[in-house]
């Protein structure tokens, strides 16, 4: 059980976490979300992902992640003009 507690909080924070990450090293917040997509799709064949609410978590992750990266690359373009 308590190894389900430490993937929620991992699905919590991890794929948000990503998406901002490489958006920082790709200037991109689009291939920085293909990137995070794809490692998750990765762990999710391997099996380390196998429930619904683990997937759910994870798109909500996404999902803030990506919304954060996008204000971010807009306040960064703002800036530059």
């Amino acid at each position: 059980m308590e190894s389900m507690v430490t993937k929620i909080i991992l699905a919590l924070f991890l794929p948000g976490l990503l998406v901002v990450l490489f958006t920082r090293i790709t200037f991109s917040h689009i291939v920085a979300l293909i990137l995070t997509v794809a490692l998750i799709t990765a762990s999710v064949y391997a099996g380390y992902t196998h429930t619904w609410l683990l997937y759910i978590v994870d798109a909500l992750s996404l999902t803030i992640g990506f919304w954060y990266a996008t204000l971010m690359m807009k306040r960064g373009k703002k800036q530059e003009d």
